[in-house]
């Protein structure tokens, strides 16, 4: 299995907390928040990663390398930003695979990669979010599906219930391949929202342990939360 990780955010919002470094290089109880997903792929039988780096790049291979626990390390450079959409692009570009994971660098979601996988290709879709049921929030758009199928994105808003886009899809390499897309594009915005319609998305629901580390109080919990998970 491969995987794409973003990880070349600028973590603006963290800049109080962590004011030097990528984001996903952010310390979580001593150990850089992206251990916690490289360890989260090693249990899910994940053989290669490819990182996908922009802001202070050197920082992020420096300290993995090739290599972890058995997991190849590959990477792909923006040497400006590309925006989600661009990134993706572009790494898709080093997959062999006929699909490939792809995962938010600065958000932890515990999803079964291989049911997911066998929800993919059960409905031969083009693509698959993972979704993430949640109560009383404002911070998240929200996913509609009928039977599974993605129909709609919603705007953040208060929501009482709704599933949220928890950040780890599986995209086919061939993605967009039936259309040229620029160097530079928001995945989220210009792609997921505008092409739902016209492509075949779908959502997985997973309950798995969800952080999003964008924001100080959850970059706070995230100190006490996730070493309990995985822990070496």
């Amino acid at each position: 299995m491969e995987v794409i990780i973003l990880a070349g955010g600028f973590g603006t919002r963290l800049k109080s907390v962590v004011p030097d470094l990528p984001k996903p290089m952010a310390p979580v109880a001593n150990r850089p928040f992206l251990t916690y997903i490289f360890e989260y792929l090693k249990k899910q039988g994940v053989t290669r990663a490819i990182l996908s780096t922009g802001y202070k790049h050197e920082v992020i291979h420096s300290f993995f390398g090739e290599s972890y626990k058995g997991i190849s390390i590959d990477y792909s450079v923006e040497y400006e930003p590309l925006g989600t959409g661009g990134a993706i692009k572009k790494a898709l570009d080093l997959v062999n695979n006929d699909q490939a994971f792809v995962l938010n660098g600065d958000t932890f979601f515990d999803v079964n990669l291989m049911e997911l996988l066998k929800f993919h290709l059960g409905y031969k879709a083009d693509l698959t979010l993972s979704l993430k049921t949640m109560e009383e929030f404002d911070r998240y758009g929200v996913v509609l599906t009928s039977d599974d199928k993605v129909i709609r994105f919603e705007e953040k808003r208060y929501v009482p219930v709704g599933n949220i886009n928890g950040g780890v899809y599986l995209v086919n390499r061939n993605l967009f391949d039936d259309k040229i897309w620029p160097d530079k594009f928001s995945f989220e915005a210009d792609f997921l929202e505008r092409d739902f319609g016209r492509q075949s998305f779908y959502g997985f629901i997973s309950d798995g342990y969800f952080i999003d580390i964008g924001i100080p109080s959850d970059f706070e919990k995230a100190q006490l939360e996730l070493p309990r998970i995985y822990e070496e």
